[in-house]
């Protein structure tokens, strides 16, 4: 039910923002065309998320390469590396963080466990944008 009404909050948030205005993202990310960088906290989704629509519409698959963030456009590629043992995973952004999280990003499982903090259920990341191309897909 609180997905429910945050999805629907989100939605009201895009229908109250004027056409072809810019909604400048917050912490040091500067734009998804540049390649930008930003320092934090990542999670990853809990198992309960399994088969519920992400902010993009489409379901979570928790064994896809995707994650949450929370200024990024939806469809955006990020490198996401674990700064504890230097892992990296290239995903693709289809889903918003809650509001009142900290975090950077949030993870699928898969993505989490490549990185290897599934254990630890946190860490330090660093997240860059890059482009589809660069990513071999």
């Amino acid at each position: 039910m609180r997905y429910i009404a945050c999805l629907l909050f989100v939605l009201l948030l895009i229908k109250a923002t004027p056409a072809g205005a810019q909604v400048r993202p917050k912490g040091n990310v500067t734009g998804h065309k540049k390649m930008s960088v930003q320092y934090g906290t990542a999670s990853y989704y809990s198992n309960k998320f399994q088969g519920k629509p992400t902010s993009s519409g489409e379901p979570y698959d928790k064994n896809k390469m995707t994650c949450a963030h929370n200024s990024l456009p939806l469809g955006t590629w990020v490198k996401v590396t674990n700064l504890r043992n230097k892992k990296s995973v290239v995903v693709r952004v289809t889903d918003r963080l809650h509001h009142n999280n900290k975090r950077v990003v949030d993870l699928s499982r898969i993505a989490a466990s490549k990185l290897g903090y599934v254990k630890r259920g946190l860490t330090r990341v660093k997240v860059e944008v890059v482009t589809k191309k660069s990513t071999g897909k």
